[in-house]
């Protein structure tokens, strides 16, 4: 299992790539271009920095030196990214990922907008659907909650 700790600047280009690969193979085929570049923004290493510097908790899994996922939580109730690296999937990362932030929150409720196809994952980490499938900027969503305990 990988090691979990926060991420810091130099990581950055690092969780990018991580992000950009997981949003390629499995988000961005059932996206426009737009929704493709408005993830491509967000996920940029100088975005996750100006979010690192912000109200953000950031946290890294890091395998063989390897960064293999990362995960934010933003303002301390807002599941803002989650991502494995496509060739570790499947080994636990992401529910160790989840886990390790949720010792962060401060809100007694998270909430996260999930890709599509991300929402049953989201439903066995124990969240409901919360509204109906949204979009912003071409980012497809579904919006989700959880409760804090």
């Amino acid at each position: 299992m990988p090691r979990i700790r926060p991420a810091h600047v130099d990581d950055l280009p690092a969780i990018s790539a991580v992000c950009l690969a997981a949003f390629d193979a499995a988000v961005a085929p059932s996206l426009s271009a737009a929704g493709v570049a408005t993830f491509s923004r967000v996920a940029a290493a100088d975005a996750f920095g100006a979010r690192l510097q912000g109200d953000s908790h950031i946290l890294a899994a890091e395998q063989e030196d390897r960064i293999v996922g990362v995960i934010e939580l933003k303002e301390g109730r807002h599941l803002a990214m989650l991502f494995v690296d496509p060739a570790c999937q499947g080994q636990g990362i992401g529910h160790a990922l989840f886990e390790a932030v949720l010792p962060h929150l401060r809100a007694p409720q998270m909430t996260v907008r999930a890709s599509l196809n991300a929402v049953p994952t989201y439903l066995r980490y124990g969240f409901v659907l919360d509204g109906d499938v949204g979009e912003f900027n071409g980012l497809v969503y579904q919006q989700m909650v959880r409760g804090a305990a």
